[in-house]
């Protein structure tokens, strides 16, 4: 992976959303328009812990690492798409703090769609018709977060991926750019 220029002012842009939601599917089109790296945290997982067992022990070392790895580029001066659920307010109070430290312009996404094309999306992630898939979420993953998924406390978009999400790339990339 070759890495974006570094810039004086960074972009942090944290995307959060449930499993088949299109987290992933809205980053790889937000990095077709601006220069980022994207951190995707279903990737990263596979490489530190190739059979993952998903525990919170797991978890918790996974995002120790992922957050180093932001702060990292972010000091760097490389803009930064951060590429997982994120769906716990006090969890991203964390990421808010790296935004801060580091100068860097945060920029917020909740990526959403309709439960029945998540649930498509879901089946064929399952039935492997999704090669750019790197997540093993199910519906029976994606409706035990469901209750999980708190309200992003600060100013964000809403991109509904059911739909056409030009309108908020093109947001992001100016706001990202400004």
């Amino acid at each position: 992976m070759s890495l974006p220029e570094p810039v004086v002012a960074p972009a942090f842009v944290v995307v959060s959303g449930l499993p088949g939601t299109g987290k992933s599917f809205f980053c790889r089109k937000l990095a077709e328009k601006a220069p980022f790296a994207i951190i995707e945290s279903d990737a990263m997982r596979k490489v530190l812990f190739p059979s993952p067992g998903y525990s919170a022990d797991e978890s918790a070392r996974l995002f120790m690492a992922l957050h180093g790895l932001v702060e990292e580029l972010l000091q760097n001066g490389i803009s930064v798409l951060f590429d997982a659920t994120n769906l716990v307010e006090h969890h991203r109070e964390r990421l808010y703090r790296i935004a801060d430290k580091n100068g860097a312009k945060l920029i917020l996404v909740r990526v959403e769609a309709p439960s029945e094309v998540v649930y498509q999306r879901l089946k064929a992630r399952k039935n492997g018709s999704d090669p750019d898939s790197k997540s093993d979420a199910d519906r029976e993953v994606y409706e035990r977060m469901k209750p999980t998924a708190g309200k992003i406390q600060r100013g964000h978009f809403v991109v509904n991926t059911a739909r056409d999400i030009s309108p908020v790339i093109d947001k992001v990339v100016r706001m990202a750019r400004r």
